[in-house]
């Protein structure tokens, strides 16, 4: 069975169709349930674009872009806490264009998907601060057993 990179399915199509694994990008994409579109990089990144980069050594993450700067950009899973600095043009493979969800496909340039886009990096530090206390009332239960 041979193997293809993302990065070899981007040179050779120039994008390619995949499900997620993880639940870093909850609630937009539900993990091994919907799919999304990922094309090669075409110049610089934009504020809220959800990109797929490299992360040494070997792996491969979709997170949004929530801060363009100069020469890098600061990066945020929809489902995260911390936000991930120093993310530069060479580590970002593409960026995604579509997702289909419920088998109806969404393309990111639509205004209810950019207005989604917007409010929920909006709400970011209430969701922080919530999932800060879910984690501490966790842990308190825990020790409770």
């Amino acid at each position: 069975m041979i193997k293809i990179t993302y990065e070899e399915e981007l040179n050779r199509k120039g994008k390619f169709t995949y499900t997620c694994s993880g639940v870093s990008m909850l609630p937009l994409l539900r993990q091994h349930k919907d799919l999304f579109t990922i094309e090669k990089k075409q110049g610089r990144c934009k504020k809220y674009d959800v990109v797929l980069y490299k992360r040494p050594p070997k792996s491969f993450v979709l997170h949004r872009v929530v801060e363009v700067r100069e020469r890098d950009y600061v990066i945020l899973g929809d489902n995260c806490l911390n936000k991930e600095y120093g993310i530069r043009d060479e580590d970002i493979l593409g960026v995604m264009t579509s997702f289909v969800r419920n088998g109806k496909e969404y393309l990111v340039n639509h205004k209810g998907y950019r207005l989604y886009a917007v409010v929920w990096y909006f709400l970011y530090p209430l969701r922080r601060v919530f999932m800060k206390c879910k984690i501490k009332c966790r842990g308190i239960l825990r020790k409770d057993r």
